[in-house]
């Protein structure tokens, strides 16, 4: 087959959908697995070896057919204008406080990266620390992870290239503004825990194979002392009984205890401490894995302050003796409420908490008894993020978003209990033109589920208006309102962005979380399903007009969504998805999503409920998909591009319409944290070009 299309650049905007693609030809192999006497077959299984000369060929193929029917869209550059437009504003972090100096994150506008900053007085924009655009000329390469030691004389950052979840670790002299020789390498799923000149990292042994599909094992912790070569780290704790686990390491603010969390899978984890003040201390058991979460707070008058959700499905805060760590003598400090418990945190010896209500945020002050105060007066429905605050600081700093504003940092008076805005973005855009409502809609069983939805103010609901319904559905993520910049063109156009917060969340606690996964994964497809169904039903939109989008477990959605209500849905965006739920759990650290999905090998049981679903598997000869435009990228080794190549390939095998089919994979990018500005907004074009060209509709922008 040729890898152009059919004469596509000479047809009219009225015909261009008659036409029908011509794909590049994609081979087929003879491999077939055996699950409980059950046989699969898995003909694109060449596509897995991302080193591979022909799968890079292959790649080059795919895009070449893709770009070419984009770069034919006659609004696609006025689309990119107009997200170049509204993108183009200054963005900050909420500032953090430490030794005296404050430090934030800042970016320009249309700058690739954010550019850390310091400065003695918040009036002032201070100096550059590191600026990561320097970094590379393509701006490919991010920031991680950034950490002042506890002493102030050292900084100790992470860099990711293209995209990989591999980081490498350095160390700034903040004397010098020097980089120093350290350099950490294969570093992965980690934080910088500062004990004296020194930190504790998390690491693996360099991978056999490729790096950025083999699997991961053998998680370690490490110390590293300033000033020596990291073949001199210390082992600080490894299981090798245990292959599958991954260890985090975190200091408390004083730096007296080490806490060591240990996961086996996506939910749940053991937590151990040491006390760094006693000379060669083991580690203790604080508390027992896998079934619950534990997270440290800090600690106070010899007991840890711990956020859990053991014997709390909506997470509660207890006090627990190291002495008498058994669950039976913990105490409660803030019991468990009706609303989920999403944060806490110690800033001007008070606790602070973050709650979610019906996925919004509210935020409340204790005193160290766990006594509220007060609660901190939020502008309305939204997302608090962060809240940055030292325990002997009584300033700290916020931000706040929602669906039709960006992040807004506050500066909070812990004193007075007093609000005022610190840093409010100016953008292009008008919100009070448009609106956010929150509905509640019935899934297939019956379970009430919410949905944020925002469009213009008068927007008439006669059936007829584009919708991008979003969903996620996993792993414990709640999806609470933020601000989306490639959406404002969309809903200018008289487009409606809808959310639903579905189950496998967190946003109604653990029992939610639960509702969606394993044996009852079926459960997020129905109410994601019923969300649209419910749009049609109240004549927001037609099925005509219904574009779905997801990423990572959110492509999975799209891709399982799709498969089994092709009729519903009008465009599909499945953006790095795991789309092959028999062999996940083989790349990267794909194994610790099996709290979530189980795995193909667990039980004939849980084999046959993931090849019921999987979306690679469920696509049908003779079927009349939506127009789809997947999405990967050729370094993400968190969800491996494989997945989306043989999704695709089987996809364009088996469509029968003439809608186009397609995959876009981008260059030196991953899973999606670090990617440059310029990506984020190409990316966004062309989804948002894909999907209006798919409506048959011509945007305008004034």
């Amino acid at each position: 087959m040729s890898v152009l299309f059919a004469a596509l650049s000479g047809c009219t905007d009225g015909d261009k959908k008659q036409t029908k693609l011509e794909y590049p030809e994609t081979k087929k192999v003879d491999t077939t697995d055996v699950y409980f006497g059950t046989e699969v077959d898995d003909p694109y299984r060449w596509l897995e070896n991302d080193t591979a000369p022909e799968v890079e060929k292959w790649v080059e193929k795919q895009n070449d057919v893709t770009f070419s029917y984009l770069e034919n869209i006659p609004f696609r550059d006025s689309i990119k204008k107009r997200l170049k437009d509204i993108w183009d504003y200054p963005k900050y972090s909420a500032p953090t406080k430490k030794e005296g100096k404050y430090f934030y994150f800042k970016n320009k506008g249309l700058q690739n990266q954010s550019v850390l900053y310091m400065t003695e007085d918040l009036k002032e924009e201070g100096e550059v620390l590191l600026d990561p655009n320097k970094f590379s000329k393509e701006g490919t390469v991010a920031l991680t992870e950034t950490e002042l030691s506890g002493n102030g004389k050292y900084l100790a950052y992470g860099i990711s290239r293209g995209g990989s979840d591999w980081n490498e670790f350095y160390v700034m002299d903040m004397e010098s503004r020097e980089k120093l020789s350290d350099h950490l390498e294969w570093v992965k799923f980690s934080g910088i825990a500062w004990k004296d000149d020194g930190f504790y990292y998390s690491r693996y042994d360099k991978p056999e194979g490729s790096k950025l599909s083999a699997q991961n094992k053998n998680h370690k912790l490490y110390y590293h002392k300033v000033g020596t070569p990291q073949s001199e780290d210390k082992l600080i704790y490894e299981n090798p009984d245990k292959p599958k686990r991954n260890y985090t390491a975190g200091t408390t603010e004083d730096e007296r205890f080490l806490i060591l969390y240990e996961s086996a899978a996506s939910q749940g984890n053991a937590l151990h401490y040491k006390d760094l003040e006693k000379e060669n201390d083991n580690f203790h058991k604080l508390a027992d894995g896998f079934e619950y979460e534990y997270e440290v707070v800090d600690h106070n008058e010899g007991k840890f302050i711990v956020k859990t959700n053991y014997e709390a499905p909506n997470y509660r805060l207890v006090l627990i003796d190291p002495e008498n760590p058994k669950p039976e003598n913990w105490e409660d400090l803030i019991p468990e409420q009706e609303s989920v418990l999403q944060m806490a945190t110690i800033a001007g010896n008070k606790i602070v908490t973050k709650y979610m209500v019906d996925a919004s945020s509210r935020a409340y002050v204790h005193n160290m008894d766990g006594e509220e105060l007060n609660e901190i007066d939020l502008p309305g429905i939204g997302t608090m993020g962060t809240f940055n605050g030292k325990k002997n600081d009584t300033e700290a700093f916020y931000t706040f978003s929602s669906y039709k504003k960006p992040s807004t940092i506050y500066r909070y008076d812990m004193e007075e209990n007093k609000s005022e805005v610190f840093r409010e973005p100016k953008i292009k855009f008008d919100s009070d033109q448009f609106e956010t409502s929150q509905v509640f809609y019935e899934s297939k069983d019956g379970t009430e589920i919410p949905m944020f939805i925002t469009h213009k103010k008068g927007l008439e609901m006669d059936g007829d208006n584009p919708v991008y319904l979003y969903g996620y559905g996993g792993f414990n993520i709640s999806l609470t309102p933020d601000f989306r910049i490639s959406m404002i063109p969309f809903m200018e156009n008289g487009g409606i962005f809808a959310v639903p917060n579905l189950r496998g969340g967190g946003e109604y606690g653990e029992e939610w979380h639960e509702a969606g996964t394993k044996m009852q994964k079926q459960n997020v497809f129905d109410d994601f399903i019923s969300a649209a169904e419910y749009l049609v039903d109240e004549d927001y939109t037609k099925p005509e007009k219904i574009a779905i989008a997801g990423g990572s477990n959110g492509g999975l959605l799209v891709g399982a969504c799709m498969t089994q209500r092709p009729d519903l849905f009008e465009v599909a965006l499945p953006s790095v998805g795991v789309m092959d739920m028999l062999r996940y759990h083989k790349f990267t650290i794909g194994w610790h999503w099996a709290g979530d999905y189980g795995t193909s090998e667990d039980s004939e049981e849980m084999f046959e409920y993931l090849y019921d679903y999987s979306p690679l598997h469920n696509l049908k000869d003779s079927v009349k998909y939506p127009a789809t435009l997947v999405t990967t990228a050729d370094h993400d080794d968190r969800v491996v591009p494989a997945h989306s190549f043989k999704f695709i390939a089987t996809l364009q095998e088996k469509h029968a319409g003439k809608d186009p089919v397609l995959i876009r994979i981008e260059t030196k990018a991953g899973h999606g944290a670090g990617k440059p500005t310029d990506k984020i907004i190409q990316e966004a074009t062309d989804k948002l070009t894909f999907i209006f060209d798919n409506m048959d509709i011509e945007p305008s922008f004034k």
